[in-house]
């Protein structure tokens, strides 16, 4: 593992990350894996379509940034995903291939002959869930779970137990399941699954501990949505605690607010944890692009990664460091990741930043132009309430000089 908060040209991370305690506090102990659903959950964003084109570029691109273990779709859904899922299969036998299915042995049928690896099966058990949409009680929830786990394992298929809702579940319900699971189906590994997002990350760090205990130290795996805007948090406390595999999608696509972004997950676990992971981020930024543009969801200017103005700045004050000494403005260094610091015009602008744009121009002028030049474009960035185009500095240009 890692122990390094600062790479020349690529980052400067904070030092106490690397205090004694902050690392036993946050670092694994073993391996991480990622384990990508974007071809499925991600799919499952409204109105978020993707061919079996789509889903094959996308999978070609996840192998490329070394994400291996990829969860295809879900065969039932429809003839083009089963073909995708089955097409995925064949490309990449390098990968890991995961089919989502629900508790039937139909669903299981249909993964084993598209040639997944293994199956993530889906059941609920959140309380709300089996009181309002299910009518199920726990006991139900155990039967068909422990039928479909190990008719799973019997075809060879590596089984994904998937309690889902589970950080809503009825504590009592919870490990009843759990600990007749142990003894009756023991699956081969096992989601904390907090399908509503709704968990702390120290309920999380709470789970994984409580799911390895409950389930004789099998492989848990931690699956969280983002509807308080935790979700990365909830799965570092995830890995914190000795979560085997961590679940996510690119751009953080997802039903509601979406799951936890893929590649703030990567850029978590390599630059801010020190791990050593398979994980190439140089990569990361074209995975996010294609999946922007394959999902018509273009993402915020100002989202983590791969938002547009991450390395943008108008405020004056250190400008010139923008461009120089991008790691005294930024965290991350934007050539690392191919792409380019820009400094841009506004109300907010200082007179670096005029004098900036006047050497883009290859003009010069003298220090009482340059404070009209600025004054006026304060002026027009408060006037117009956003940022100035290159041609209307221009213009105030041709009316100071």
């Amino acid at each position: 593992m890692k122990q390094s908060y600062y790479r020349e040209n690529a980052w400067w991370a904070s030092p106490f990350n690397e205090r004694e305690e902050v690392v036993q506090a946050s670092r694994p102990k073993q391996p991480v894996i990622i384990h990508d659903a974007t071809l499925r959950d991600g799919e499952q964003t409204p109105g978020v379509v993707f061919s079996a084109d789509d889903k094959l570029r996308i999978a070609e691109k996840l192998v490329e940034v070394g994400v291996t273990r990829i969860e295809a779709g879900m065969p039932a859904v429809s003839k083009s995903d089963y073909s995708a899922i089955a097409q995925i299969c064949k490309r990449f036998p390098q990968a890991e291939i995961y089919a989502f299915v629900r508790a039937t042995k139909g669903d299981i049928d249909m993964a084993l002959d598209c040639g997944a690896k293994g199956v993530v099966i889906e059941i609920p058990i959140g309380y709300p869930k089996l009181k309002y949409q299910f009518g199920w009680t726990w006991e139900q929830v155990l039967e068909k779970s422990a039928q479909c786990i190990q008719y799973a394992q019997s075809k060879g298929l590596r089984a994904v137990y998937f309690p889902y809702d589970a950080t809503r579940a009825r504590p009592e319900d919870l490990e009843q399941l759990l600990t007749a699971l142990r003894e009756q189906a023991c699956p081969d590994a096992i989601g904390v699954v907090d399908t509503m997002g709704c968990a702390l990350p120290q309920t999380i760090q709470f789970l994984v501990k409580w799911y390895k205990e409950k389930m004789g130290g099998i492989p848990v795996e931690v699956h969280t949505h983002n509807d308080f805007g935790m979700a990365v948090a909830t799965e570092l406390a995830g890995i914190a605690a000795g979560a085997d595999v961590v679940h996510a999608c690119v751009n953080g696509l997802g039903e509601r607010t979406g799951n936890a972004p893929l590649e703030e997950l990567i850029l978590a676990m390599n630059i801010l944890l020190g791990m050593d992971t398979p994980y190439h981020m140089d990569h990361l930024l074209e995975l996010c692009h294609l999946v922007e543009g394959l999902s018509g969801i273009p993402c915020a200017p100002n989202k983590p990664f791969v938002g547009a103005r991450n390395y943008t700045r108008e405020s004056g004050i250190g400008v010139d460091l923008v461009v120089q000494q991008p790691l005294a403005m930024f965290a991350t260094d934007p050539r690392y990741f191919h792409r380019q610091a820009d400094i841009v015009l506004g109300k907010k602008s200082g007179r670096a930043s005029v004098a900036y744009y006047l050497h883009q121009l290859g003009l010069q002028a003298d220090r009482d132009q340059e404070a009209e030049i600025l004054d006026r474009v304060k002026a027009r960035g408060m006037e117009k309430k956003a940022l100035l185009t290159m041609e209307e500095f221009r213009t105030i240009v041709d009316q100071v000089l």
